[in-house]
């Protein structure tokens, strides 16, 4: 029998180019966090989560290879219960792909190579990377969810590909920089695909800088109608989002219903996070988003960042 919901934490992290160690044990305290104090099944990270983006040529380095391979160890090894979806840079032989995995219970249940390689103004992935040709889509508790890497979203074919393997959601794992109007045009994107496809989207992105780029968050949901359930602020800094009691207020929608702390519905899109003293943030804001027939996503956003990043000078491999 499927399972009837599926608790899914966002992880909006800051995440520093070349700290493979450190990002490592960043993914293991979210986990652990996510799992423990929200109860997530799941915890959804951003692209090359463990490398940072963009790594560029640190890529062809073997020490960073090696980095890579202990980096996966660690989060293997994490004290987590839930699942994790993980950005990371696949090596295979000569072969490098933009890759995410699902790991849970310290195996690897999944991987996805991105097929969708941006060369264009900021990006130049195909110098680094091999496209990958196949669909994701891997059964979790109940659940057939198909995985993407951010331009893998903004082309129709991965997504189309995901579906026809089964596909009864997507998780879409970003490291999308910030530019005049992004917002507007993500969510565009997006919703082309949900429009085609009536699947709903978890889309998470990245926080920080790195040199000339800044990550500024805003990661969504979107349900199987196209409708904006939830987009993150844009945050500098952030804690773990903690569980509140909750008043619950329905949208009866085909594929919606939401569950909410505060606030009206309609004003969840706009409304900015909001700090304690100690930085902490002061609000929780869980959603459940309907996949079919009855069974539904719970999602819990949360974001840790840094206001000042400061990008260690990376180990050159012999």
């Amino acid at each position: 029998m499927a399972a009837n919901r599926l608790r899914i934490a966002l992880g909006q992290l800051n995440l520093l180019v070349g700290d493979v160690a450190g990002n490592a044990r960043r993914i293991a305290s979210a986990a652990e966090r996510a799992c423990g104090e929200l109860g997530s099944d799941l915890l959804v990270l951003p692209e090359l989560t463990l490398s940072g983006y963009p790594p560029e040529d640190l890529l062809f380095h073997r020490g960073f290879r090696v980095a890579i391979e202990k980096g996966m160890e660690t989060v293997r090894a994490a004290k987590a219960s839930c699942g994790i979806v993980l950005g990371f840079p696949e090596y295979a032989g000569s072969q490098i792909f933009n890759a995410a995995a699902l790991v849970e219970n310290g195996t690897l249940r999944a991987t996805h190579r991105k097929s969708c390689l941006p060369n264009y103004k900021v990006f130049d992935e195909k110098r680094y990377f091999k496209a990958g040709a196949q669909p994701t889509v891997v059964e979790f508790r109940g659940f057939r969810i198909g995985i993407l890497v951010c331009e893998d979203i903004w082309e129709p074919e991965p997504a189309q590909l995901a579906r026809s393997a089964g596909a009864e959601m997507f998780v879409v794992l970003n490291a999308s920089p910030f530019e005049i109007r992004k917002q507007a045009n993500r969510e565009d994107i997006v919703r082309r695909c949900v429009n085609e496809l009536k699947l709903p989207v978890v889309y998470v992105n990245m926080l920080g800088g790195q040199d000339e780029l800044v990550f500024d968050g805003n990661s969504f949901v979107m349900d199987g109608n196209g409708a904006l359930n939830y987009t993150a602020a844009w945050v500098v800094r952030a804690a773990l989002e903690r569980a509140a009691s909750l008043d619950r207020e329905r949208i009866r929608q085909a594929f919606t219903e939401i569950e909410i702390p505060f606030g009206d519905p309609r004003n969840l899109r706009h409304h900015a996070i909001r700090f304690g003293p100690d930085g902490q943030n002061v609000h929780a804001r869980p959603l459940v988003v309907q996949i079919v027939g009855g069974r539904v996503c719970t999602v819990w956003p949360f974001a840790v960042g840094s206001a000042a990043p400061v990008f260690p000078a990376p180990s050159h491999g012999a």
